[in-house]
């Protein structure tokens, strides 16, 4: 136990977690953890330097947790040995290796006034990293690939990095008391929260504070980085979304504290928005999605607001691309966007403001700069269900729920399909019936599959090991591409366009 206590000492001291001063506090921490008082003999003990490609991939860390998990549950320290326990404590581990908020957050502000905002961040990512909060042996895990489409390349990825709970922390879940603290996942009380089986553990977790457009905020990344440097950007307080003027003013706010950064929010209405509407948070990061590459097809100039280039984004969805040099000017347009949208019907193309005192239209932004210029993307949305599409009109129809179900919030809006684990085996299977002719209708993990397969198999006149797996990537990409058209309140159609235009004349 010693040498794997001094193997995650010597991982904390190499990575910069740990100071050399503290070394002898933090063994004593970890010993008192493993409920023993003897640290005997961890002078003797001699660990080799970790290679930097093990430190990076997570493997080095990957494999010195698993070791003290083993010991840990022969001890009996593990109140099960499902990765929900296993989670809580090896984070717990984690903790013991952390230095204090204040500590973190003296060094990411020296590295923004001393270096740049870049050097900030990219010091900040990789220590969430090396903390494992962000577990990369974990999302190494997840299948990624790009399909080409008319629209560019789409993101796709298989989320296999979020750990699944078992049956029983399940049901001890449901047998717990209920806590309202923290009240969500993005409420800053998770700062070294010890976690529970329903709510993950947060030794290993700390958070920027930030200013923007005046108001307290934080900063911290996603555990799940579906993309680089994926960050989330909250409110200090816990109050729901809401899309309003004051929302681009701190798009816009932060955008210029990070430059190098987009940031977006969901949407604030049931359906379109995100998987928390209860806390106001947007997400953001160093990448370029597919929709900010997507080019304006058609400009048009609003009255009043002629400093303000504006246009129609080539993409499956309504977006309109505002820019320019003056984020003043840009958040009045998009304000008055945004007013006339909250208030616009169109029997003819389906759009209902509100239905029985029920608001249905709201918008998704996304802010950027863009060399000198800064942009806008506000992407139409709409609600409304109906009896066919009980999930949302403008949300995936059931013909693709057997790939795609959920909401089509921010990251897909972009252009990064975010789609359920069960794809992994469920592909596999798959690829096996078609390649050796097996009836897909017959096994109930893929009939769901067997109409789309049905359709995209006459588009190829031989499927075989050599191109199935690039053909199963390709379809998904397509569905994917649908899933966004459906979302999409105006149709890439001649019709659905003049609907488009007869919008934009409103404003």
């Amino acid at each position: 136990m010693i040498k794997a206590i001094k193997e995650l000492v010597s991982y904390g001291l190499q990575t910069g977690l740990l100071d050399p001063e503290d070394e002898i506090y933090t063994v004593n921490r970890l010993l008192e953890l493993f409920g023993t008082d003897d640290g005997s003999g961890y002078d003797d003990i001699v660990i080799k330097e970790f290679a930097q490609e093990e430190i990076d991939s997570g493997e080095a860390l990957e494999r010195i947790l698993t070791n003290l998990l083993e010991i840990a549950k022969e001890k009996g320290l593990l109140q099960g040995d499902s990765v929900v326990y296993r989670d809580l404590f090896d984070t717990k581990l984690m903790g013991l290796l952390m230095p204090r908020p204040s500590q973190v957050i003296e060094r990411f502000w020296w590295h923004y006034r001393d270096t740049s905002p870049v050097a900030a961040t990219d010091a900040y990512y990789y220590f969430m990293q090396n903390a494992d909060y962000i577990r990369r042996y974990r999302i190494a895990k997840d299948k990624k690939w790009k399909a080409s489409t008319e629209y560019g390349e789409l993101d796709i990825t298989i989320n296999l990095s979020k750990p699944e709970k078992d049956p029983k922390a399940i049901a001890a879940a449901k047998n717990a008391v209920q806590s309202g603290y923290p009240k969500c996942l993005l409420c800053k009380e998770n700062e070294g929260y010890a976690g529970r089986v329903d709510h993950p553990a947060r030794q290993n977790h700390r958070i920027i504070p930030v200013t923007i457009d005046g108001s307290n905020w934080g900063f911290q990344y996603s555990p799940y980085v579906y993309y680089n440097e994926h960050c989330i950007v909250f409110n200090s307080k816990h109050v729901p979304m809401k899309i309003e003027r004051a929302t681009f003013s701190k798009l816009f706010d932060f955008v210029q504290q990070f430059p190098h950064y987009f940031v977006g929010s969901n949407a604030d209405l049931p359906i379109v928005g995100g998987s928390i509407l209860s806390h106001d948070h947007f997400q953001g990061g160093h990448y370029e999605f597919a929709m900010a590459k997507a080019p304006v097809e058609e400009e048009f100039a609003v009255s009043g607001y002629e400093d303000v280039k504006t246009g129609i984004v080539k993409w499956p969805m309504s977006v309109l691309r505002l820019s320019g040099k003056d984020t003043g000017r840009i958040i009045d347009l998009a304000d008055h966007i945004l007013a006339a949208w909250r208030e616009y019907t169109d029997e003819e193309a389906f759009i209902y403001a509100n239905t029985d005192g029920e608001p249905h239209n709201t918008i998704t932004p996304i802010a950027r700069k863009r060399g000198g210029v800064y942009e806008l993307d506000l992407v139409l949305r709409n609600n409304i269900t109906t009896e066919e599409h009980p999930l949302g009109v403008y949300h995936p129809h059931a013909n693709l729920h057997h790939i795609k179900k959920e909401n089509i919030g921010l990251i897909e809006v972009m252009g990064l399909a975010v789609l359920p684990a069960r794809l992994k085996e469920e592909m596999e299977v798959l690829k096996d019936a078609i390649l050796n002719g097996k009836d897909l209708r017959g096994d109930e993990r893929i009939a769901k599959h067997a109409d789309w397969v049905e359709d995209f198999k006459q588009k190829y006149a031989v499927l075989d090991t050599v191109n199935i797996d690039r053909v199963l990537e390709e379809e998904i990409g397509q569905v994917f591409l649908q899933v966004l058209k459906d979302a999409g309140v105006y149709k890439t159609t001649p019709e659905g366009r003049e609907a488009f235009r007869r919008f934009l004349k409103t404003i």
